[in-house]
């Protein structure tokens, strides 16, 4: 099995974002975040009084592409939300390499593990692209938790997918055919789509690499051989699955 690529070790950073000075004026973008924030999953089906109570509660910041959002070990004092961009979970190894576990987007929320443990984050949080943040302090957070049923419906739902989720790729790590460990990756992303014909948000071939502990080079010959093979279509930050049964026979091994 090829060693994953070495990144540079994680800048420093704040554990959780600094809130919005009192005296600053909020851009125009971050005015309509706080008058949508039922298009945030988990807050989808929050009454309007919830709704106004953590209005003010929600603090906004931005970080430019390769910016840490959360450091691991930092303290779980709040809840984040993506609400635009894309960010990557990573864990840092011993010898200080930076090894990815999974990829977030808008409407995803973070750090919740260690919210609710009440213990210091487990993973590092990156920014892939410019991206804009929520941050709902620990209080506020626990009391939807414990006072918002649908609130509490969704985290539950959250953390059982996430163990499935964690499962479905210890098993794909497991497998030894570096190739077929690449299509593995490729049908887990692609179940994340409703129609399952599309994987957007696709990562770069080295991101990809990283999480599933192989070399650039090899995620970019598989996905050659799958396009020259008309199995799949490469477009920008996106793969079209053109033949998802040709996809699942070489995932078989068939």
């Amino acid at each position: 099995m090829t060693s994953p690529t070495t990144s540079p070790p994680l800048p420093p950073s704040d554990a959780a974002p600094a809130p919005l000075e009192a005296d600053a004026r909020p851009t125009e973008e971050q005015r309509q975040i706080h008058i949508h924030l039922r298009k945030i999953p988990l807050l989808a089906e929050l009454s309007d009084e919830e709704v106004l109570a953590i209005k003010p509660e929600m603090r906004i910041r931005q970080y430019a592409k390769r910016e840490v959002v959360l450091q691991k070990g930092g303290s779980g004092d709040g809840l984040l939300f993506l609400l635009s961009g894309q960010l990557q979970v990573i864990d840092i190894t011993e010898d200080g390499r930076a090894i990815g576990l999974r990829m977030l987007v808008p409407g995803d929320f973070f750090g919740e593990i260690a919210l609710i443990n009440n213990s210091t984050r487990s993973a590092s949080v990156v920014a892939m692209s410019d991206v804009l943040v929520g941050f709902l302090p620990a209080p506020v957070a626990m009391r939807l938790f414990s006072h918002s049923p649908s609130v509490a419906r969704q985290m539950l739902r959250h953390l059982a997918q996430k163990i499935q989720r964690d499962s479905e790729f210890r098993a794909l790590l497991s497998i030894n055919n570096t190739a077929k460990r690449i299509y593995s990756f490729i049908v887990l992303m692609q179940k994340k789509n409703p129609d399952g014909t599309v994987v957007e948000n696709l990562p770069t071939h080295q991101d990809i690499a990283n999480m599933i502990n192989t070399s650039r080079e090899t995620v970019t010959r598989a996905l050659l051989t799958l396009a020259q093979q008309g199995i799949v279509q490469k477009e920008s930050h996106r793969l079209i699955i053109k033949d998802p049964e040709a996809l699942e026979k070489l995932v078989k091994g068939d």
